[in-house]
C-alpha cells in the first residue's frame, strides 16, 4: 500500500494582538537576527506592533518592503539583501505574495521562518510551497519547499482590519479544498505532501468546505461592521490552517489549474487568486459533472459572500472562444495538477467546462 504523508507548520498560533509577542516566537529559533520582509501596507501600518517586542527584547532586526511579485527576480533582490544585513532568520508580514517570497528566500538562504499573515485570503501561509510568477504577474512555476514554516502567527485583529473582499478571496481559496482532495482521493494521486490522502487530511478538508457554509457569510457581514466575532475567527482559521494543511496533504485538482490558466488574460490580474479559484471550484464540478445541486449550493455560497461566478466578473469581458482556449491549454500545461483528477482531460473538455460554469454562474 501507498504511503500518506501530513505536513504542517512546527507551531500556528492564532488570536488578537499575537504580533505585539513576535519575540516570543523568534526566540525559540535560536537566531541572532530576523530579516522582516513586510508588505508595504502591513509596514506602514503595523511597522510599531511589528518592532516592539523585538527592541523590548534587543534583538537586532533587518525590516524591508516588498517589490510587489513573488518572482525568482524579487526572492534573488531578497536573498541578497538578506546576506548584505547579516540576518540569520526569515519573517514574513503581509499578504500570500509577500508570503511565499519570504518561504522561498528562507529555503534558499537555509533560514528558519516565521509567516504572519496580514490578510486571509489564501491558503498560502501554512504550505512548504511557493507559487511563483512573472514580472507581470503570470503563473510561473510551483517551488516545493522541503519543510513548513517553522511558525504561522495570526493576528486576528489585524487580519479583520483589512476589507472583507480579502477574506471572501480566502473563502474562495479553501472553497476548492476539498472538492480537490475528493478528487485526489478518487484517483489516488500523490498530494504535494508526498503521499496520498489521509482520513485526516479528508477530514480538515471537509471541515473546511463546512466551515465556509456555516460561517462565510456572517464573518463577511462582521467585517464589512468592523467587528470580529466568532465566526470571523472560524472563518480565519477554516481559510488558514484548514484550507491550508487539506490542500497540501490532501491534494490538489483542476481548480489550481484552471487558476493557473485564468492567468494567461491580463484582465484577471487584478482579481485575487481565491476569486479565480472559487471559480476554478464551479469549473471542475462542471468537468466532473457534478449533481446540479452540489453545483447550486456553490452558486449560491460564492453569490452570498461575493465571489465571482462567472467570467465577467473575473473581468473577462469579451470571452471568445480564442481567449477561452487559451485559459484551457494552460490549464492543462505539463505537470499541472489538472492531471489529478479521476479521469481523462482534454483542453476541449476543460473548455467546454468553463463556458458551462459561466452559464450556470449567471
Amino acid at each position: 500500500m501507498s504511503k500518506r504523508i501530513i505536513i504542517s507548520p512546527l507551531k500556528y498560533v492564532q488570536g488578537a494582538g499575537e504580533i505585539k509577542n513576535l519575540a516570543d516566537y523568534f526566540k525559540p529559533l535560536s537566531r541572532k537576527k530576523p530579516y522582516i520582509i513586510s508588505g508595504n501596507s502591513a509596514l506602514k501600518k503595523y511597522k510599531d506592533d511589528i518592532t516592539a517586542s523585538l527592541v523590548k527584547e534587543n534583538i537586532p532586526y533587518e525590516l524591508t518592503g516588498f517589490g510587489g511579485e513573488c518572482s525568482r527576480v524579487e526572492i534573488d533582490r531578497q536573498r541578497e539583501a538578506m546576506k548584505a544585513a547579516g540576518a540569520d532568520a526569515v519573517i514574513g508580514i503581509g499578504g500570500g505574495k509577500v508570503i511565499d517570497t519570504a518561504k522561498a528566500v528562507a529555503y534558499y538562504e537555509n533560514a528558519p521562518v516565521i509567516i504572519v499573515p496580514t490578510i486571509a485570503s489564501t491558503d498560502a501561509p501554512c504550505s512548504a510551497l511557493t507559487v511563483l510568477y512573472t514580472e507581470d504577474g503570470a503563473f510561473d512555476a510551483y517551488l516545493p519547499l522541503p519543510s513548513n514554516p517553522n511558525c504561522v502567527l495570526v493576528d486576528t485583529s489585524i487580519v479583520a482590519e483589512a476589507p472583507s473582499r480579502l477574506l471572501v478571496a480566502g473563502m474562495g481559496d479553501a472553497l476548492a479544498t476539498y472538492f480537490e482532495a475528493r478528487a485526489a482521493k478518487a484517483s489516488q494521486k500523490t498530494a504535494m505532501a508526498g503521499g496520498l490522502t489521509s482520513l485526516s487530511a479528508m477530514a480538515l478538508a471537509k471541515l473546511s468546505y463546512e466551515t465556509l457554509l456555516a460561517d462565510g457569510l456572517k464573518a463577511k457581514l462582521a467585517v464589512d461592521a468592523g467587528a470580529t466575532t466568532q465566526a470571523v475567527e472560524n472563518i480565519i482559521e477554516a481559510n488558514t490552517f484548514l484550507s491550508g494543511i487539506g490542500f497540501e496533504s490532501g491534494g490538489l485538482g483542476a481548480a489550481h489549474a484552471i487558476h493557473n490558466g485564468l492567468t494567461v488574460l491580463p484582465e484577471t490580474h487584478d482579481v485575487y487568486h481565491g476569486e479565480k479559484v472559487a471559480f476554478g471550484t464551479l469549473t471542475q464540478l462542471v468537468l466532473e459533472n457534478a449533481s446540479l445541486e452540489e453545483i447550486q449550493i456553490i452558486v449560491d455560497f460564492c453569490k452570498s459572500v461575493g465571489l465571482a461566478t462567472t467570467l465577467a466578473q473575473l473581468g473577462i469581458k469579451d470571452a471568445t472562444k480564442e481567449k477561452l482556449m487559451k485559459v484551457a491549454k494552460a490549464s492543462c500545461a505539463e505537470g499541472e495538477t489538472i492531471y489529478n483528477m479521476p479521469f481523462e482531460i482534454t483542453v476541449e473538455m476543460v473548455y467546454g467546462a468553463i463556458v458551462t460554469a459561466d452559464k450556470l454562474g449567471v
